[in-house]
């Protein structure tokens, strides 16, 4: 049963979701949790899934759908400390190219900061 821990940096949201993401209760649980953020007008979403093990198709496409909500309403998701097995799922699946994936949530709160300077 994966948890999902949730907290704010300044106007980022940090979600991080632990153990499986496999289309169950804990996934359910994630793409309520973004769903929120955004209908709270939340613009800076970091996925942190340093403690997540294994993703599905479903969680897939949750993570999809939620980059597209963030993009559509002018904001930005960032996702984090990607496990390299899940980080080549998203090279196989080429949402490499669709997701900012970098290596520390540090650096993806950062990223934030910088896309706000230029």
């Amino acid at each position: 049963m994966a948890t999902l821990k949730s907290r704010q940096v300044g106007t980022i949201s940090i979600l991080t979701p632990k153990g499986y993401l496999t289309g169950g209760e804990e996934t359910e649980e994630l793409e309520k949790a973004i769903r929120q953020l955004g209908e709270d007008g939340n613009k800076h979403l970091i996925i942190n899934l340093g403690d997540t093990q294994h993703l599905n198709s479903t969680a897939l496409g949750v993570l999809i759908s939620a980059h597209s909500s963030y993009v559509r309403r002018g904001g930005q998701m960032k996702l984090c400390a990607v496990d390299k097995r899940i980080e080549n799922i998203f090279v196989i699946t080429k949402l490499s190219l669709v997701f900012d994936v970098l290596t520390t949530e540090e650096q993806a709160i950062a990223s934030f900061a910088e896309a706000g300077n230029s």
